[in-house]
C-alpha cells in the first residue's frame, strides 16, 4: 500500500522495496529449465524469448486509456465495452488474449475498485505491468474489508452515499473501470481525452485528471 509505511518512504515518496537478492524460487528454477530445454530442442530461439520480454516491458495504460476515450465519446461502443469487454478491445485492434474482460462504469452513485485477492491478475495487455502496490498483501487484502479506508489512503474520499463495488479477477477474468469523464471537457477529442485517463482510475483508487 501506498502510504502504509510513512517512516519508511524513499526520496519519491513510496515505500522502499525490500532487496531480492534471495535465491531462486522453485518455480523461477523450473522456468529458467523449460526455457533453456526449448531453446536447446530449438523450439523456440532466445531472441525470441527476449523479444518477447521487451514487449511486455513496453507495455504502458495507453491501450486502456485509449478505451476509455473511446467509450466517453461513443455511446453506442461505451454500451458495448460494458456488454462485452473483450470483443470491444478486438474492435479497436486491442489483444487481451483469451482471458475475459469485464468493464465496470464509475457513476455518481457507485465507485468501482479492482483487485486480485488470490495473487496479482491484471490486464497487462491494456494496463501494462502491475504497480507494486497492487501485488501487495496488504491491498489485495483490506481492499475486501475496508474499501473506502483504503481508497482514502490514497487520497480519494469519497461521499457517504456512493455505493463501492470491489471486484475480483481471476485467472480468466479481468476487470477495467471506466472513470467518469471529468466535467468541462465536451469540447476535447479521444486523444485529449486518453491524456486525462490514468493507471489508477482504471483501477479504481483514483479518478481521471481535470480536462
Amino acid at each position: 500500500m501506498p502510504h502504509d509505511h510513512h517512516d519508511h518512504l524513499s526520496p519519491s515518496g513510496h515505500p522502499y522495496r525490500p532487496d531480492q537478492d534471495t535465491g531462486l524460487t522453485d518455480w523461477q528454477v523450473m522456468e529458467i529449465a523449460i526455457r533453456e530445454l526449448m531453446i536447446e530442442k530449438e523450439i523456440v530461439t532466445a531472441a525470441e524469448v527476449q523479444n518477447q520480454i521487451d514487449a511486455m516491458d513496453a507495455r504502458s495504460p495507453a491501450q486502456g486509456a485509449a478505451l476509455v476515450a473511446r467509450a466517453w465519446t461513443d455511446p453506442a461502443f461505451r454500451d458495448r465495452l460494458l456488454t462485452d469487454g473483450s470483443a470491444a478491445c478486438a474492435e479497436m485492434g486491442f489483444d487481451v488474449g483469451p482471458m475475459r474482460l469485464i468493464a465496470v462504469e464509475n457513476t455518481d452513485s457507485i465507485h468501482n475498485v479492482v483487485v486480485c485477492t488470490l495473487c496479482s491478475c491484471y490486464p497487462r495487455n491494456l494496463l501494462g505491468l502491475p504497480p507494486d502496490w497492487y501485488k501487495s498483501r496488504a491491498y489485495r487484502s483490506r481492499t475486501v474489508r475496508e474499501p473506502r479506508r483504503v481508497l482514502s489512503e490514497f487520497g480519494l474520499d469519497l461521499p457517504a452515499d456512493v455505493t463501492v463495488r470491489v471486484h475480483d479477477s481471476t485467472a480468466d477474468m479481468r476487470y477495467i473501470v471506466v472513470p467518469a469523464r471529468p466535467e468541462g471537457t465536451s469540447g476535447m477529442d479521444e486523444a485529449a481525452l486518453a491524456a486525462l485517463v490514468t493507471r489508477d482510475s482504471m483501477i479504481g483508487v483514483g479518478i481521471a485528471k481535470a480536462g
